[in-house]
């Protein structure tokens, strides 16, 4: 008979999961409590796999021998509680994916940066000529491209919430960027349960593989004291730490190892100091991979940046409009701030996941002149910041915030989205609060 697998959540991850699944041969059902975009309907049809939308029926679930589980979807939600009571084992798309292909993996995660950095390291590999995919929180599904469009490497951001249901997948290049509080209402509140699953990163890693990570990092530091590493540890600093094999010296962005390379600082593309590490980490993972450095120099020159992350919207009566959508948790926030050489009028404001807003206090006082507020509920925005002097504006849709900002803001200065949180209360994502201002700005 065969096994039968079930999938919850039918997004990119949950699609890609079910072709793979079905090309492997198992009994497929997907099933998603919301309504399934047509794209992915068409991808189920066209190769006979069984879905339903906006229910999950008990029985065609908790018949499964194993569950792939959507990243969004928390184990309090009221079916994976039942399939976790029953036994049913539950993993996530990229462990699945894991099992039917033996390709490189290079694998980056952190609370901040990850997007950054994963594109960034797309842009060497595939400059250098290299056959690889993007996949995890940005690109396409890898059990999708694995079933049907392999390659060689695959460059993949991994979310905590992708990293809590790995177990055998393994990373041949693991990236840890850096460990601050985010998600804390998915890990009971708890920062350690949030620590624990970054740090599955280094999960299955033997002596062949390589680790690079942050070295400034306090909670990274005090972590990898407790695990007994087999891979090839590559530390980095801003500033050549004791141990650091990257950091930055005399203006010169240097990498000491597996083969020296050095280039101007000047020469990066990418600016702030957030950055640094960043290129860091994406010049070190080429480095290891052995990409010429010329290429290397060439792609961390000409890299152009993200889109949602300190993406500049326009210039309005000399305001620059910057869209920082991206920064949905307080650190996020903090670098972009710490980046700005302007007055700055900052829009806050979303679903808050239990942020500590003391962090970004001091640079608040000392860069902005004004502060907007953008979500369905600014209570908690109201309590830590009203009493600081700055004037502040309440508002409950994109278009009342930007109307606000473009009343607030004075010529030389700079009007900030940098929300420090999800954008679920108004918005039906983070892109989604990003294009609004931007589309904003653009009618002003």
């Amino acid at each position: 008979m065969k096994k039968r697998i079930v999938i919850l959540g039918a997004g990119e991850s949950g699609a890609g999961a079910a072709v793979l699944a079905k090309k492997q041969g198992f009994d497929v059902f997907v099933s998603d409590m919301s309504k399934i975009a047509d794209r992915y309907k068409l991808m189920l049809d066209s190769r006979q796999i069984a879905w339903e939308e906006g229910q999950h029926t008990e029985q065609k679930i908790l018949s499964a021998d194993e569950i792939i589980k959507s990243p969004g979807i928390p184990d309090t939600a009221p079916m994976v509680a039942k399939a976790i009571e029953k036994g049913i084992h539950i993993i996530s798309e990229i462990e699945f994916a894991g099992r039917y292909t033996t390709s490189k993996m290079i694998c980056i995660t952190g609370s901040n940066g990850k997007t950054t950095t994963t594109s960034l390291i797309y842009h060497i590999f595939q400059t250098a000529g290299y056959d690889c995919g993007l996949a995890g929180n940005i690109g396409h599904s890898l059990a999708l491209q694995v079933a049907e469009q392999p390659h060689e490497y695959y460059i993949i951001e991994l979310s905590s919430f992708q990293l809590d249901n790995m177990y055998q997948f393994r990373a041949n290049i693991a990236i840890l960027l850096n460990i601050t509080p985010d998600h804390l209402d998915r890990y009971n509140y708890e920062m350690q349960n949030y620590v624990d699953a970054k740090m599955r990163i280094l999960q299955n890693q033997t002596s062949d593989d390589a680790f690079i990570f942050w070295n400034d990092d306090p909670i990274i530091k005090r972590e990898l004291e407790k695990y007994d590493i087999q891979a090839v540890q590559y530390p980095f600093s801003e500033l050549k730490e004791k141990g650091s094999i990257g950091y930055i010296e005399a203006g010169q962005y240097v990498i000491e190892k597996p083969e020296p390379f050095n280039m101007e600082q000047e020469q990066l593309s990418l600016t702030g100091r957030h950055n640094i590490y960043n290129s860091l980490a994406a010049g070190i993972a080429g480095n290891i991979a052995g990409i010429r450095k010329d290429v290397i120099r060439r792609s961390l020159s000409d890299f152009p940046g993200v889109e949602h992350r300190l993406e500049k919207a326009g210039v309005v009566r000399g305001v620059q409009y910057v869209n920082d959508s991206k920064a949905t948790n307080v650190d996020a926030c903090w670098y972009a701030l710490d980046s700005m050489k302007t007055r700055v009028v900052l829009i806050l404001g979303g679903k808050d996941k239990g942020n500590d807003y003391e962090p970004i206090k001091p640079l608040v006082r000392e860069k902005c002149s004004a502060l907007v507020f953008l979500g369905a509920d600014n209570t908690k925005l109201h309590q830590n910041f009203d009493d600081m002097g700055i004037p502040v504006r309440d508002t409950h849709s994109m278009k009342a915030c930007v109307e606000a900002c473009y009343e607030l803001a004075q010529p030389g200065e700079t009007v900030l989205l940098s929300p420090c949180c999800a954008s679920f209360d108004l918005f039906k994502n983070m892109e989604d609060r990003g294009e609004q201002f931007k589309q904003l700005v653009r009618e002003l």
